[in-house]
């Protein structure tokens, strides 16, 4: 099993299950090989607007999520300068430095993301990142 970490942007498309996007984005969930870990970041950069638009579909979606995880890497003292370290090395913004500390601290093998292989995100090293968005 791979330990993966989805980045609230495949979450986002999933859920909304829209486009060609939404099918990748789908598909990523459907991997039998794939054992999802997550972060209390990435449920901070999901839920809260879901909840407040009343998106109820949306909500039950990153809800089943978040309940199947093996994983949720709370937030710490420590990550958040590991996430600082990140950022430095890969010009990552803070978010996605969050992700990628959170990613690496729960041992997780593969990143996948919404951003394009020209993004910092790829720069990151010790982790394999891979991109759903077709370039």
């Amino acid at each position: 099993m791979r330990r993966t970490f989805v980045d609230a942007g495949v979450l986002i498309a999933a859920a909304r299950a829209t486009g060609a996007l939404g099918v990748r984005a789908l598909a990523v969930f459907d991997a039998s090989d794939r054992l999802f870990v997550s972060s209390a970041f990435v449920r901070l950069e999901v839920l809260p607007k879901a909840v407040y638009f009343r998106r109820a579909a949306e909500v039950a979606f990153y809800e089943d999520f978040f309940a199947a995880v093996e994983q949720v890497v709370p937030w710490s003292t420590a990550l958040i300068q590991q996430a600082y370290t990140e950022a430095c090395e890969a010009g990552l913004s803070g978010f996605d430095a969050l992700h990628m500390a959170a990613a690496k601290s729960c041992g997780a093998e593969e990143f996948i993301t919404t951003e394009r292989p020209t993004k910092p995100l790829f720069r990151v090293t010790g982790i394999v990142v891979t991109s759903i968005v077709v370039p």
